[in-house]
């Protein structure tokens, strides 16, 4: 799935005001994890994800990214450390 990411979904990815409304703690990446990103992402389309620190290795990092996005069917549009941004 390669389609362009709109300047306007990239500005709001960048955005302050933009907040994670999911954070990956402790329990990892589960089915409920899953179902709850695609669910945000079926009904505002863009959200951004929260890695809680020294869950994920930093060189494993951008797997988890692949992994979401490949799962829920979505663009990577921003991932800058342990914050990431799936848009569909």
């Amino acid at each position: 799935m390669s389609r362009k990411v709109p300047e306007s979904i990239r500005k709001e990815a960048l955005s302050h005001d933009f907040q994670a409304t999911i954070r990956i703690g402790k329990s990892g990446i589960t089915e409920t994890l899953l179902s709850e990103i695609d669910s945000q992402l079926t009904s505002k389309g863009i959200v951004k994800i929260k890695l809680n620190r020294g869950l994920f290795e930093k060189t494993d990092i951008p797997g988890v990214w692949d992994y979401l996005s490949q799962e829920t069917n979505s663009i990577l549009v921003l991932a800058r450390g342990n914050v990431g941004v799936l848009w569909r």
